[in-house]
């Protein structure tokens, strides 16, 4: 009961203030029709009955099987397949989310078809599963993260002077939209037990963080490398 409380009061937090400033807007500047607003309020309603779900959903399920799972892999003392179930993870939690979705269907209209959503997503998936299987790398050898991000950015800088400067754009927007609703809660509470099995906690306990900083690495790379295809 608590849990479905602090859910309603989080949901509350996030939808009002946006719901309360458009209704002013709209009020004073704006002037919508009447039968936008209504059409708004209703997605608003939609909105946060899916979230409520959503975040019950995530608490109950996601982040408790997420770090499950996470919690397995070393038990298995099989370092590729610790590596290929991160890839594999990565790869479907990245297929099923949302904003990748969104972003691959609006690149699909505005370049009239030349980018098809399916090559983005599976490009951008790609992308993420193999950083998150580097993650697993760093986590289980504890590779330093920084070493990690000079190296994946220090790339990423390289290759946008070989990049169609559209690309650049969208490669940018595709590293943003992988960190959420989805990907983040399961691919953050994997990585999180891995390391807690590995003991990293006693040593640092900032060595469970940062994965999905580095995992965005991925989808940027993978966009680049998709333009220079298109070039």
């Amino acid at each position: 009961m608590d849990n479905v409380r602090d859910t309603f009061k989080e949901v509350a937090a996030a939808i009002l203030p946006v719901t309360t400033v458009v209704i002013l807007l709209q009020l004073i500047f704006i002037r919508i029709p009447f039968e936008a607003l209504i059409q708004f309020l209703i997605g608003v309603s939609f909105v946060s009955v899916g979230f409520f779900l959503f975040l019950i959903g995530v608490n109950a399920g996601l982040l408790p099987i997420g770090e499950m799972i996470g919690r397995k892999l070393p038990s298995t003392k099989k370092v590729g397949f610790i590596i290929a179930t991160g890839f594999l993870l990565g790869l479907v939690v990245t297929i099923a989310e949302p904003d990748v979705r969104i972003l691959a269907k609006q690149i699909e209209e505005t370049s009239e078809g030349t980018v098809s959503a399916p090559t983005l997503i599976w490009s951008v998936s790609l992308g993420l599963a193999i950083f998150v299987a580097l993650a697993m790398i760093r986590t289980i050898f504890r590779i330093p993260l920084h070493y990690l991000l000079i190296g994946g950015y220090t790339l990423v800088f390289l290759l946008s002077f070989f990049v169609p400067k559209d690309f650049i754009a969208i490669s940018f927007d595709a590293g943003g939209v992988t960190t959420g609703p989805m990907a983040v809660p399961f691919i953050l509470a994997l990585g999180i037990g891995v390391a807690s099995v590995l003991r990293l906690e006693t040593e640092n306990s900032g060595e469970k963080f940062g994965l999905i900083g580095l995992a965005s690495i991925g989808p940027i790379l993978a966009v680049m490398l998709l333009g220079v295809l298109f070039r």
